[in-house]
């Protein structure tokens, strides 16, 4: 879900983040979060590509989406210029917003933290996440 011929994948910034995340994560939980092995290109597509939705913000003011995996795009019915230009905030509901923040101020102290929660695709459809991760 691009709107060019490249993938997302494909791009040298998000091989690299792709790194960040799968290390962050095991760091953080002890789990993998994708059992894979290959080139790095190989991995960087097979999270892409996973069947679990990945999502990953900035740290501004007003976080905004870097990284989607192709599970999260067709969830949230986006292409991936849409997407990573799209402050996170936005994916959730305004009345769970108290919470959304509660659960990022807790993820900031302890490194992650688990949750359910409802979401809100582009087109207003609303999604369950259920054993997510921060």
């Amino acid at each position: 879900m691009t709107t060019n011929n490249i993938q997302p994948w494909q791009q040298n910034t998000i091989v690299h983040h792709s790194q960040i995340l799968m290390l962050s994560f095991e760091r953080w939980t002890g789990h993998t979060l994708l059992n894979c092995t290959g080139s790095i290109e190989e991995v960087t597509k097979a999270l892409f590509e996973a069947d679990f939705a990945l999502v990953s913000h900035g740290i501004e003011a007003d976080p905004i989406f870097n990284y989607g995996n192709r599970k999260a795009l067709q969830l949230w019915e986006l292409f991936w210029e849409d997407f990573t230009s799209m402050p996170s905030r936005q994916s959730a509901q305004e009345v769970v917003q108290k919470e959304r923040d509660r659960l990022l101020a807790e993820t900031t102290i302890k490194g992650f933290t688990r949750y359910s929660g409802i979401r809100i695709s582009s087109s207003g459809k609303r999604f369950h996440i259920e054993k997510g991760m921060i």
